[in-house]
This record gives C-alpha cells, sequence and structure tokens, in this order.
C-alpha cells in the first residue's frame, strides 16, 4: 500500500475477492442510480396516487436531483476526510428510511421527503470510484473505473422497466419496499466484504461547513431555476432571482474557498486544466446522456396515428431503453483498454464522438423501435467511454486525500449538465408541437431539432476532450505500451501515481 493511500485494515486476499469489490461498488452505484428514475414511469399517475396538482407532484423528480447534487461534493469530502467505506455505510441508511418513508405515504409531503433521502444515495457512485484507487490493484484499475462509472447508466436504463412493470401490475408501493430491502443488501454487502481504509491522520483537516453550506445553497438556486424554468417562466421574477442568487453565492463561496486552510473544494487544484477541462466535458457529456433519455421515450410512446410515433406502452418503452444501459456496462472493458494504451482523454474524446454518432444516426432511424435501439446502444457506448475516462483523469491531477472530494465534484458537473439538458429539451419540445385531437404533443420537427442540439453537444464535448492538457502526457510506445514513467513529469502530487497506473 503507497503511504498515501492511508491504513490499509483489511487486506485483499485475491483476485477473486478483488472481483467481489468490484462487483458490490458496481450493485452499489446501480442502486443509486435506479432511485433516481424510480417514479419516472408514474408521473402522469402521481397527482392522482398522492391526492395533489401535477406541480406539486413534480417536486417528487426534483427533490431527488437537489439532494443528490448538494450531498455528491460533501459525501466526497467526508469520505476524504473519515473513510469513504464509512461514508458508503452511512450513505445506505437515508437511502432504506426514504424508501420505507415512501412506501407509507398517501400524501405529497412525507413522499417529496422520502425522495429526498433516497437522492442522498447517489453520493455514492463517486465515493466507490474514488474508493477503488484504495482497495484495486493498478493492474485492475482501468476496468474497475469503467465499470464503476457505468453503473449510473445501468441503474437508470434498470429503472425504468422495472418501475413501469410495478406500476402495471403491482401496487406502486412495492417499488419502494424493494428499493429498501436493495439498499439494505448494499449495507450488508459493503460491511462484510469491503475493505476499510483509515485515512491518515495528517490529510484529514477539518471540514468546511460554510463551504459546504454556500455550495449547496448556490447548487440549488441554479438547479431549482433550471428545472422549474419552464414551470414558472424564464422571465419571471422568481427564475431570474434564483440566477442571481446562484451567481453572488457561487463567488462568495469561491472568495472563501480561496482563503479557507481546509476547502471543501480545492479550487487550485480545480482551476488545474486537466481538472478544469475535464469538468468543462463532463457538464457537455451529461447534457448529451440525459437528452436522448428524454427524446426517445417519447418516440417510443407518442401514439402511431401522428405518423412518426411508435405507439409503445409504458413497460414496452422501458423494455426498448434497457439493453443500452446493459451494453454500456459490457462495453465500460473496451474503454479501459483504450485508456490503458492510448490515455483517457483520447477515450473521453472518442465517447464524445460515439455519443454525436449515435444522436446524428436517430435522423434516419427515427421510423422503428429497432433503429432507436440502435441510436441507444451507440449513445450508451459512447457514454460508457466517457464515464470511465473522466474519473481517471481527475485522478491523475489531484492529490491522494482530494479524491473524494474532486469526483464529487466532477459528478456535480454532470448533474449540471443533465439539468441544463431537460430545460433545453424542454423548451424545444413545447416550443414545437403538433395538435393531435386537440392536444399539443412534440412535433416531428421539434425531436429532430432536439436530436441535432444533442449531436452538437456531444460534438463540443470531444473536442473538449482533445484539447485536455494532461500533465505529463507522453505518447505511448509502439505495440500499445506506455512510455517509461520515469520520463514523465516529475510531481510531489500524490496523484501522479494514478497518472502513471493509468497511462
Amino acid at each position: 500500500m503507497h503511504p498515501t493511500r492511508g491504513v490499509l485494515l483489511k487486506r485483499i486476499p485475491s483476485a477473486a475477492h478483488e472481483g467481489r469489490v468490484v462487483a458490490v461498488l458496481a450493485y452499489a452505484g446501480i442502486v443509486a442510480a435506479i432511485m433516481q428514475t424510480l417514479v419516472v414511469p408514474l408521473i402522469a399517475q402521481l397527482p392522482t396516487m398522492l391526492g395533489t396538482t401535477a406541480s406539486n407532484a413534480s417536486w417528487i423528480i426534483t427533490i431527488t436531483m437537489l439532494t443528490g447534487a448538494v450531498a455528491t461534493p460533501v459525501a466526497g469530502k467526508l469520505g476524504d476526510m473519515y473513510g469513504k467505506r464509512s461514508v458508503i455505510l452511512i450513505l445506505t441508511a437515508p437511502m432504506v428510511v426514504g424508501s420505507a418513508v415512501c412506501a407509507l405515504s398517501s400524501s405529497v409531503v412525507p413522499m417529496v421527503v422520502g425522495r429526498g433521502l433516497q437522492g442522498l444515495g447517489i453520493g455514492i457512485v463517486p465515493l466507490g470510484i474514488s474508493l477503488l484507487k484504495d482497495v484495486v490493484p493498478p493492474r485492475r484499475l482501468h476496468s474497475s473505473i469503467a465499470l464503476m462509472s457505468a453503473s449510473m447508466g445501468v441503474g437508470g436504463a434498470l429503472g425504468l422497466p422495472f418501475a413501469a412493470a410495478v406500476a402495471e401490475n403491482a401496487d406502486w408501493r412495492v417499488l419502494f419496499w424493494v428499493t429498501a430491502g436493495m439498499s439494505v443488501l448494499i449495507a450488508v454487502l459493503v460491511a462484510t466484504l469491503i475493505p476499510a481504509v483509515r485515512p491518515d491522520a495528517e490529510e484529514r483537516g477539518r471540514f468546511d461547513l460554510l463551504g459546504a453550506l454556500g455550495l449547496g445553497a448556490a447548487l440549488v438556486c441554479l438547479l431549482l431555476a433550471v428545472s422549474k424554468g419552464s414551470d414558472w417562466g424564464w422571465s419571471s421574477g422568481t427564475v431570474l432571482g434564483l440566477f442571481v442568487a446562484a451567481v453572488v453565492i457561487l463567488l462568495v463561496w469561491g472568495w472563501w474557498e480561496l482563503r479557507t486552510p481546509h476547502p471543501l473544494v480545492d479550487l487550485r487544484v480545480t482551476a488545474r486544466p486537466q481538472v478544469l477541462w475535464t469538468n468543462a466535458a463532463s457538464i457537455l457529456v451529461g447534457f448529451a446522456m440525459y437528452a436522448q433519455s428524454l427524446v426517445i421515450p417519447q418516440i417510443l410512446q407518442l401514439p402511431t396515428r401522428t405518423g412518426y410515433g411508435l405507439g409503445q406502452s409504458m413497460v414496452a418503452m422501458g423494455l426498448w431503453m434497457a439493453p443500452a444501459g446493459v451494453f454500456m456496462m459490457a462495453f465500460s472493458p473496451v474503454g479501459a483498454k483504450i485508456t490503458a494504451r492510448f490515455g483517457a482523454k483520447v477515450t473521453l474524446a472518442l465517447g464524445g464522438l460515439t455519443i454525436a454518432i449515435g444522436y446524428g444516426s436517430a435522423q434516419a432511424l427515427l421510423g422503428s423501435t429497432w433503429g432507436l435501439l440502435v441510436v441507444t446502444i451507440l449513445c450508451a457506448a459512447g457514454v460508457g467511454l466517457a464515464y470511465g475516462a473522466m474519473p481517471a483523469l481527475i485522478m491523475g491531477a489531484v492529490p491522494h486525500h482530494e479524491l473524494g472530494a474532486a469526483n464529487g465534484f466532477n459528478s456535480v458537473m454532470r448533474s449540471v449538465g443533465s439539468a441544463i439538458a431537460a430545460a433545453v429539451m424542454g423548451v424545444v419540445l413545447a416550443q414545437m408541437t403538433t395538435d393531435f385531437g386537440g392536444h399539443p404533443l412534440p412535433s416531428l420537427s421539434g425531436l429532430r431539432v432536439a436530436l441535432l442540439i444533442g449531436t452538437g453537444v456531444a460534438v463540443a464535448a470531444a473536442v473538449i476532450a482533445a484539447l485536455i492538457p494532461v500533465r505529463g502526457e507522453t505518447s505511448p510506445r509502439r505495440g500499445g505500451k506506455a512510455a517509461d514513467p520515469s520520463r514523465r513529469d516529475a510531481s510531489d502530487d500524490p496523484g501522479s501515481e494514478v497518472a502513471r497506473a493509468l497511462a
């Protein structure tokens, strides 16, 4: 164990055990991601189920995004300070409690509270990615990071058909009892199979409470404005006020983070070109990933009488979308091999280009379910490549004792991109409609424009990825072997160890 990695309290005895460790962390990531999409198939039924308005019911989805975005960087920092395994175990508690609260709810307020608690679990994903460096040897780090990153897509994809099937064939409360049980299983598996790594005392520092409150407030204002802008009006005083508040709070937060000795997010590290450009690409990839998950399901479910809808049921739609998530995880070893041979920034750029190809092909494949399956698989493959590469770039540029916070902040950037995608796609599809039996539906032109926007954003992500200046980067030798690590840029940054391992 490298001295900067902290003290490993329980040795991993075998390659088989290493595989179980990665599998447990990937399972935890899948469950956390399922929490995000769990109620999507229930959107139309929520007002009736809970005796409320559609506007109030929308908070059941919004609150999960908000709490997840706020909790992720905080959980990452706490993981750096007190041990990532311990914080993962702690995060399973609100997932269990939140699921139980939702299962017992009969009105909107407790349901929103329960969904907010469920959203906290998304912090498990960046924590798991950071933990891999402590418990997995360098020879397996590529594939392990890629697999853990892909868990987000798998969870999101599997959550749709699972929730849809339960919603159509059983009591909706079963959804939440099942997720409660899945969350309990995470705690059992992590407690029994994941080694405990105690951070070095000198690396712990102090928790930046003001920084956490400031970043949380700024994210809430920004994401709330973006997600509710179409409902409240983009020019309304509330939305404009939220945007202004987000900017002001971020400026004050940045001033504080640069002056406090133990910041929540070390902005000097975040400003390093490799980290800064990776986070910029993450916003665009987050946008591209989420945009197709908003557009394709609508095409699948729109009535065939529109001339372009495919008339699929809710369950069928989920089943057509599910293979993409599975393919993302199956494709993760390919991304790991590309990273090992050519570097993570090449993998990220290829990911962006693959997503763009997926979006571009949709222009010719909108007319059939099998065509859209190809589109979703291409997009998923690109997201899998990109999501596996981004943590590798981050981990190769930050000190070890900041890995959790840095990966958490990177996850927040993806969430910001997804929120922007929801807003942009919502505006496009709301403005470009066609009348169908007295009801406005997204027009074919609107759907094509939305897909073109996704194509452009994915291309932009690829361009930014290609421009990432990787510190100490050297060209691989012929035959695919990395250049001699001794020739790399010497650095006292413990993150350089990861850069060498990921070369």
